[in-house]
């Protein structure tokens, strides 16, 4: 199981993830990239070495992802308790969250994950639907209490003032946003949902943060560069971001080494 001695073996910067006491690198490896696609699995396979080899340590994923999950139970093997491992849920019922986590555990072939998510809530009416009883929080709380997952988060990207409501409807452990320069609709985000956050002790986790398919050109270097250092200025503890191939797992991590505040 993944612990504060197993963080220490890395090169990258790390920091704690809130209220779970955890440090774990400032960069994590996305789930999307080549991890969101069928039939790659040589190729995924050889980014999320890539990551594992060069000390990378929190692993994001999702039900919805594609091939994802199976790509990590391709990989993962003995090495699986090394690192900080997380998906997600979309379902909105008990017993759909819970048939997904089923799921995602056979798949990613592994009897625990380290964050659980409720994925990308968007609208008010899925706050009602998963707080109600037979509601997915019902599946989360029961999972966490079985020893299936150690912590619980919630992520958004749509709609900010959605997100906010839902930090104050569940003690989530977590929050997975978009905090990012690459776009202005993610504004909301840092200045409305991201002070709540910190005054819950969250691990805040950023995504998006070459603007995802809000910019879907590819970023030069240093524009990547420039805006790795951007969200690491905030008060984040980690954020996540998807890789095509080992290079831009190299490229990606380095940055995230030389990071220097530009806040």
């Amino acid at each position: 199981m993944y612990t504060a001695d197993l963080a220490k073996n890395t090169s990258i910067p790390t920091r704690i993830l809130g209220k779970t006491g955890l440090p774990v690198t400032c960069i994590g490896l996305g789930g999307e990239g080549v991890l969101r696609t069928f039939g790659k699995t040589s190729e995924a396979v050889k980014v999320i070495h890539r990551a594992l080899d060069i000390g990378i340590t929190y692993f994001d994923c999702a039900r919805a992802y594609a091939g994802s999950e199976g790509y990590y139970g391709a990989a993962l093997g003995a090495r699986r308790d090394s690192i900080f491992l997380t998906s997600k849920a979309f379902e909105r019922s008990r017993k759909g969250a819970m048939e997904q986590l089923e799921t995602t555990l056979s798949t990613m072939k592994t009897s625990y994950l380290d964050l659980w998510q409720v994925h990308d809530i968007r609208k008010y009416g899925e706050l009602e639907e998963i707080s109600s009883p037979g509601g997915a929080l019902e599946a989360f709380v029961e999972a966490r209490a079985q020893g299936k997952v150690r912590f619980i988060g919630v992520t958004a990207h749509y709609d900010a003032s959605v997100l906010k409501k839902a930090l104050h409807l569940f003690d989530f452990d977590t929050v997975l946003m978009p905090l990012s320069a690459a776009h202005p609709h993610f504004k909301p985000f840092l200045t409305d949902v991201l002070p709540i956050a910190l005054d819950k002790g969250m691990g805040i986790i950023t995504m998006k943060v070459l603007g995802g398919t809000f910019v879907p050109e590819r970023r030069t270097p240093g524009e990547v560069k420039k805006l790795i250092t951007y969200s690491l200025s905030l008060p984040v503890s980690t954020m996540v971001i998807g890789c095509s191939s080992p290079g831009e797992v190299e490229m990606n991590a380095g940055f995230a080494r030389e990071f220097k505040t530009l806040l």
